[in-house]
């Protein structure tokens, strides 16, 4: 433990707190990985300590958000540590935290030092290659060339939730401030059609919107495999990698698949180094974490890992039907709410075909002249995935549940700790979990407002109960069988 009076009286409070949080970091980096530590700890920064209390800046409001709910417990425990049991931490937001849409800001880590740029000779608009729109061209440092960007690929239509909130917000940071931050690279990885294209797309097209001057291009690896071919064979393979180290930023989609295409890699190795060592942005993609990728050179791989990694999973219920809602708004529909949910409970796992559907489901409607129902939602997801069935809703489970126990349903949100109703809503909201798509603080809320912390209580409680109570477990299985027994079409 430190003992903060063996300082120099003359020591200013911010000297103190920078040699506790000091204290404190090499604690810490004993417990994180170091993609964490470097994601959430280091741009931390110590503002004083006085009476005990040791108060830290964090970057963003989405940046403290994170560490209270992931982080919090751990920096007071370990604080507690080196100060003694009576300290405390407080935490102040950065004044010049940007005004970015909410939950999507995330660190704006300390920049990171820059090498005098070098200058590249202007690169012939001919030597891209492909068409793009004229309002794909950018002029701007040497020359005007095709960035390949979709101006409709913008954070504001990128539909925010769970399954993509890290992602979105460290996007976001490395749009706000290209190069300037410690993502660098900043990886992106998810399945396909979870809206990977979309993020990377809207860093480019903000990075333009707030920067006119920067380089910006947007690229697939195939594109660039195919380019480095033709420059090749044109014996324009100096232009074609002076044209891609003189971007300010480089985004590449879907980077597996330069597996096995290795003076490709080894010409992006090159092109990867030299951006990196003058602090230019590189934003990459693909379907898998980098260490899984196989068929990639190591050097690759490890570079890959140096910034951040974030995933974009499969949208939870909500998110789908705020994707589906948002589209409806696109194209100027008002979707009947049980449409938009029956359609969101069968496609569970794509975003593009779950668009698709309701794309095919506009269309029908449209053609045939008929209304936009339930029904209509049946034909067009049987034609599209086969068997269809009816959303299971958590207020659903619910009445089943106290159907089965002969109960009230409102008791399962009052605070009553009678153990009947206590067993009937932990079998609820297990079931709320197993069957339905939504958050743990959608169904805590669905119980009266109760914190995800009960909901997994709840989980954990019924599983274990299940384990050694055949009769319990035969209960719940009861309950389970009537519920998708009735959501059937």
């Amino acid at each position: 433990m430190i003992d903060i009076a063996e300082s120099p009286a003359s020591e200013t409070t911010m000297n103190q707190a920078k040699h506790v949080w000091s204290a404190c970091l090499s604690k810490l980096s004993e417990r994180v990985n170091s993609q964490s530590y470097k994601a959430w700890l280091e741009p931390i920064v110590p503002m004083s300590l006085e009476a005990g209390v040791l108060t830290l800046q964090v970057p963003s409001h989405f940046f403290y958000e994170w560490i209270e709910e992931h982080y919090e417990e751990m920096i007071t425990a370990v604080v507690g540590a080196v100060l003694g049991k009576d300290a405390r931490v407080a935490y102040e937001i950065a004044k010049d935290d940007p005004p970015i849409e909410s939950h999507a800001d995330v660190a704006a880590v300390a920049p990171l030092p820059r090498s005098e740029p070098k200058s590249y000779p202007p690169q012939p608009e001919s030597f891209r290659i492909g068409n793009a729109p004229p309002n794909h061209k950018r002029s701007g440092g040497s020359g005007s060339f095709q960035n390949f960007l979709n101006p409709r690929y913008t954070f504001e239509n990128f539909i925010k939730g769970e399954s993509n909130q890290f992602a979105c917000a460290a996007a976001t940071a490395v749009a706000n401030n290209p190069g300037g931050t410690a993502f660098n690279p900043l990886v992106i990885y998810g399945g396909t059609g979870l809206g990977k294209t979309h993020l990377l797309q809207a860093i480019g097209n903000r990075v333009l919107q707030l920067h006119h001057n920067k380089r910006v291009i947007y690229v697939s690896s195939e594109k660039f495999t195919v380019e480095f071919v033709e420059a090749i064979q044109s014996d324009r393979i100096n232009d074609f990698s002076a044209f891609y180290r003189s971007m300010d930023i480089l985004i590449v989609d879907d980077i597996q698949f330069f597996a096995g295409k290795e003076k490709t890699q080894d010409s992006f190795f090159h092109t990867f180094n030299e951006l990196h060592h003058l602090s230019k942005q590189v934003i990459l993609s693909s379907d898998r974490p980098p260490k899984e990728l196989n068929g990639l050179d190591d050097r690759l791989l490890s570079r890959f890992q140096w910034g951040l990694t974030a995933d974009i999973q499969p949208p939870d219920l909500e998110t789908r039907i705020a994707i589906l809602q948002h589209k409806g708004k696109e194209q100027k529909i008002d979707l009947p709410v049980d449409v938009v949910e029956c359609l969101a409970a069968n496609i569970n796992n794509n975003i593009r075909e779950l668009e698709g559907c309701l794309i095919s489901l506009l269309a029908r409607a449209s053609i045939q002249r008929r209304e936009i129902t339930v029904e209509l939602a049946h034909e067009v997801l049987r034609h599209t995935i086969g068997q269809v069935k009816s959303p299971i809703t958590i207020d659903e489970i619910q009445r089943n549940v106290c159907e089965y126990f002969s109960l009230p349903t409102d008791l399962l949100s009052a605070k009553t700790r009678k153990q009947e109703i206590v067993n009937a809503r932990q079998i609820a909201m297990y079931l709320a979990k197993e069957l339905t798509n939504s958050s743990l603080k959608t169904i805590g809320l669905h119980f009266g407002g109760r914190d995800h912390s009960t909901v997994i209580h709840a989980y954990q409680c019924v599983e274990d109960l299940m384990r050694v109570d055949m009769k319990y477990r035969s209960t719940v299985e009861q309950i389970r069988r009537r519920l998708e027994t009735r959501t059937k079409v």
